[in-house]
C-alpha cells in the first residue's frame, strides 16, 4: 500500500495539543440534568469514562491514576473535601456548575465572600433550565478542564492558546461552546478572571512594573497565546469593575503585537478599541458568526491573508505553494513587488509566517523561521529557500496508520476501509489525520474533518465519505488547472 518508489522519507511529527487526555469525569450533583449529561460527554469525548457518585465521602476519597475532572453543583461542592481530592488525584480539576444567578454574573471575590464554596473550584461555569442547560455546555466545560491540565503541565512543545479574560461564568458558558466549535483540537483555551491572574499568565509577574522587556517571553506564557478575547471591565486589585481591559490591550499591543485581540463587550467604551481589536458585542445576534471569520483570518487557523496598510485584502492563500508564488512576485523590482516586500517585512516582525505555519502543521519550518529577523529581498530569499525545501518534501512525508504508510488520499481511503476502527479513532480524536492533510495542502478537507469524534465503523465510514467527496473536488480542480 505504501509508495515504494520513494528514495527517502521524512517523518511526520503530529502536533497534539493535549497530550494528557481526561480519562474520567466524576459527577456528584443533585441536579438531574447535570447527571444525565454524562451520556453527552461519552458521545462527544469517546476517550473518557463518566462515573456518577452519590456519597460525598466516596467522592472525597476517590483515587485515580488518570487525568480526571470532578464536576459539582452548588449543593454538592460544599459537602466534599477538595484538598483530599487533589492530594489523591494530582491531575485533577475541580469544576463548579452553578445555578446561582449571583454567581453567574459575579467576579471571583464577591462570589467567594457570599458563597465560600466557590473558592474550592478551579473553574466556575453557569447553567440554567433555559439557554444554558447542562447537555449543551457539558462538553465545553470538560474540554476547558482538559486544556487547563495540559497548560499547567507546560509541555515543552510549542502551545497554541486562546486566552479568555472575563470574570462572568454566565458569559463563559455561552461563549466556550462556540469557541471550541471554531478551533476544534487546534488550540487550547485558558480562562483568567482578574487582571492580576491574566498578567501572571502572560508575563509571569504580579505587577506591570515587574515586566522585564528582555525576559518577558521566557517568564510567562504569552508567547503561546494566539488570540486574546477580553472584556473591558473586570477586577483589578480591589476594584471589581475596573477597565482592566484597556491596560491589557495596551500591554499586548506593546509586547505581543502579533496577537489578535477580540473585545467582548456591549459597553459604549468598546468603541475606543475599534482600530486595534475586533469588537464582539455580547449577546448580539450574528456577532458569533463574524467571530468565526475573524479567528480564521487573524489567528493563523485559516487562509494566509495578505493585507495592505489600508486594510484591503490583496491575497488569500490556502497552502505553502500559494505563499511561495507570492514570495516570487515580491522578488520582482516592480511597484507590486516593492509593495509586497514591505508587507512581508511587517509580517516577519510580527511572527505571522511562523504562527500560520505552526497552525497548519509545518512545525519544523515554523521553528526554523521564527528566530529570523531579516529585511527586504534577504527576507524573501530566506523564506523562499525554506518553503521550497518543505514543498519538495511534502510527497515524502507519510502518515503512519497501524504500520501502514499513507502518502496520498487514495491510500488513506483504502486504509480507513480496511484497518480496524480502534486504530483510526486516536488519530481522529487528536486531530492527527487533519494535521497531516493540512500539511499536504488539503486545508478544506482538514477543516471538515476536525470536529469529528466517535468510534467504531460509524466513525470510519463518516471519515471515508468526507475524504472521498473532497478527493473528487481536488481531482476536478487539478484538471481545470
Amino acid at each position: 500500500m505504501a509508495n515504494k518508489n520513494l528514495s527517502s522519507e521524512f517523518p511526520f511529527i503530529p502536533r497534539i495539543i493535549n497530550p494528557v487526555k481526561i480519562g474520567k469525569v466524576v459527577i456528584f450533583s443533585a441536579e438531574t440534568r447535570v447527571r444525565e449529561s454524562s451520556q453527552i460527554l461519552i458521545e462527544n469525548m469517546p476517550w473518557l469514562k463518566a462515573e456518577i457518585l452519590c456519597n460525598p465521602q466516596s467522592v472525597s476519597h476517590y483515587k485515580s491514576g488518570q487525568a480526571i475532572v470532578f464536576l459539582f453543583d452548588d449543593t454538592a461542592l460544599p459537602l466534599v473535601d477538595t484538598k483530599k481530592i487533589r492530594t489523591n488525584n494530582p491531575d485533577a480539576v475541580v469544576v463548579l456548575l452553578s445555578a446561582s444567578s449571583f454567581i453567574h454574573c459575579s467576579p471571583p471575590q464577591p462570589a467567594k465572600e457570599k458563597y465560600p464554596y466557590t473558592a474550592k473550584a478551579d473553574l466556575v461555569f453557569a447553567y440554567n433550565t433555559t439557554s444554558l442547560v447542562p447537555p449543551l455546555i457539558i462538553t465545553s466545560v470538560v474540554r476547558a478542564a482538559e486544556d487547563l491540565i495540559n497548560i499547567r503541565k507546560s509541555s515543552k512543545v510549542q502551545r497554541f492558546i486562546f486566552l479568555v479574560a472575563d470574570d462572568e461564568p454566565r458569559w463563559l458558558s455561552q461563549f466556550l461552546p462556540v469557541l471550541y466549535k471554531i478551533i476544534g483540537q487546534r488550540a487550547d483555551v485558558m480562562i483568567t478572571r482578574t487582571y492580576e491572574e491574566t498578567l501572571n499568565f502572560l508575563f509571569g509577574v504580579e505587577k506591570e512594573s515587574q515586566i522585564n522587556s528582555r525576559e518577558f517571553r521566557s517568564r510567562g506564557q504569552g508567547d503561546d497565546v494566539v488570540c486574546l478575547i477580553a472584556d473591558i471591565f473586570f477586577p483589578k486589585g480591589n476594584n471589581f469593575s475596573s477597565d482592566a481591559g484597556r491596560d491589557l490591550v495596551r500591554l499586548i499591543t506593546r509586547y505581543y503585537p502579533r496577537i489578535p485581540i477580540i473585545i467582548a463587550s456591549k459597553a459604549i467604551e468598546a468603541d475606543f478599541f475599534k482600530n486595534v481589536a475586533f469588537l464582539l458585542p455580547k449577546g448580539d445576534p450574528g456577532s458569533l458568526e463574524k467571530l468565526n471569520d475573524y479567528i480564521q483570518d487573524y489567528s493563523g487557523m485559516g487562509d494566509f491573508l495578505i493585507w495592505d496598510k489600508d486594510g484591503q485584502e490583496l491575497h488569500r492563500l490556502k497552502n505553502i505553494h500559494g505563499l511561495y508564488r507570492i514570495l516570487s512576485a515580491a522578488e520582482k523590482n516592480t511597484k507590486q513587488g516593492r509593495k509586497l516586500r514591505e508587507i512581508m517585512e511587517s509580517y516577519g516582525k510580527k511572527d505571522k509566517f511562523s504562527t500560520w505555519l505552526y497552525m497548519h502543521s509545518h512545525r519544523e519550518l515554523g521553528d526554523i523561521l521564527r528566530p529570523k529577523r531579516t529585511r527586504g529581498r534577504q527576507l524573501i530569499a530566506l523564506l523562499k529557500r525554506h518553503l521550497k525545501k518543505e514543498i519538495l518534501r511534502l510527497n515524502s512525508i507519510p502518515l503512519t496508520i497501524d504500520s501502514v504508510k499513507v502518502f496520498n488520499l487514495e491510500v488513506l481511503l483504502n486504509v480507513l476501509r480496511t484497518i480496524p476502527p480502534d486504530k483510526i479513532q486516536p488519530l481522529s480524536d487528536n486531530d492527527i489525520i487533519s494535521s497531516w492533510l493540512d500539511r499536504k495542502g488539503y486545508s478544506e478537507l482538514a477543516e471538515e474533518l476536525r470536529p469529528i469524534h466517535g468510534s467504531g465503523l460509524k466513525l470510519t465510514e463518516r471519515l471515508a465519505a468526507i475524504i472521498e467527496k473532497w478527493q473528487k473536488v481536488y481531482a476536478q480542480r487539478d484538471q481545470s488547472l
